[in-house]
């Protein structure tokens, strides 16, 4: 398949399932630029197959682990019965796979984008059929349409105990040097300002910092994946807002990833 990667080329044809067309037409897709993951229209991601369009940021394995962090954080918090948000949801890949694997779990998912919220119940409605199929009982996730912590109920003011976000956190100008693809992206999950100390990119992770500070339960933990250059001021900006206990723990390729932030810390 003339420019595409060899290795995708193989995905398109076991894709395609021995339709030659359908994969001319993938092949198609893929060569004039557009993300695989969009080609394909799903995605795994974790134990889950997340449908993924043009309207939400693809998931990536850094954010797996961002998920890795935070299950560890909601045990630590909880045997049972977590109640988490997911800000900023997208696919809704980080509020499903708390659902999924968390015991009991209530989980509330996030997004100001009505498209974004649009995929996620989509895939809320194919997590659920396959807990009922398993007999795993009912995933208890709600969706709630606006801007990170924002349109959560007021009983919860108090009463969460894990926040997780995957917002966006690319500058303006990492922006403009990103491939086509990553471009082909939604901007609005990508791109974000500068935070109050004027680090490029950390606005929307400083946001969520703020706003957690209301919502959770003594103790409870915000976990937010960054980039790596990112930590430091992440770091300081948390301890600034009055949270206890601050770290930065590594993804995969040992590079600073997921912010992890506690109050109500022993």
């Amino acid at each position: 398949m003339p420019g595409i990667a060899p290795h995708e080329a193989r995905f398109i044809v076991e894709e395609a399932a021995g339709a030659p067309e359908a994969a001319r037409r993938m092949a198609a897709r893929r060569a004039g630029g557009e993300p695989l993951q969009y080609v394909f229209g799903h995605w795994p991601f974790r134990s889950l197959d997340l449908l993924v369009d043009r309207r939400v940021l693809i998931p990536r394995p850094e954010t797996e682990q961002v998920v890795e962090v935070a299950l560890a954080e909601a045990r630590r918090l909880r045997a049972r019965g977590v109640v988490a948000v997911d800000a900023g949801t997208g696919s809704g890949a980080i509020a499903l796979s708390l659902v999924t694997e968390l015991d009991d779990a209530r989980v509330w998912a996030t997004d100001v984008s009505a498209d974004a919220l649009a995929v996620a119940a989509c895939n809320a409605a194919r997590v659920q059929q396959a807990r009922v199929q398993a007999g795993a009982g009912h995933a208890q996730v709600e969706l709630a349409e606006g801007s990170w912590l924002d349109p959560l109920p007021a009983a919860l003011r108090g009463r969460v105990d894990l926040v997780v976000s995957n917002p966006p956190y690319v500058s303006e100008a990492e922006w403009a040097a990103l491939a086509t693809e990553v471009r082909a992206e939604p901007r609005l999950a990508l791109v974000a300002g500068a935070a109050g100390d004027g680090t490029p990119g950390l606005a929307d992770v400083e946001a969520v910092l703020a706003e957690a500070r209301a919502w959770l339960a003594r103790p409870g933990a915000v976990v937010v994946e960054l980039a790596p250059h990112q930590a430091s001021a992440a770091t300081a900006l948390a301890r600034e807002l009055g949270y206890d206990d601050v770290r930065v723990d590594p993804d995969l390729s040992g590079r600073d990833r997921a912010l992890v932030a506690r109050t109500g810390a022993s």
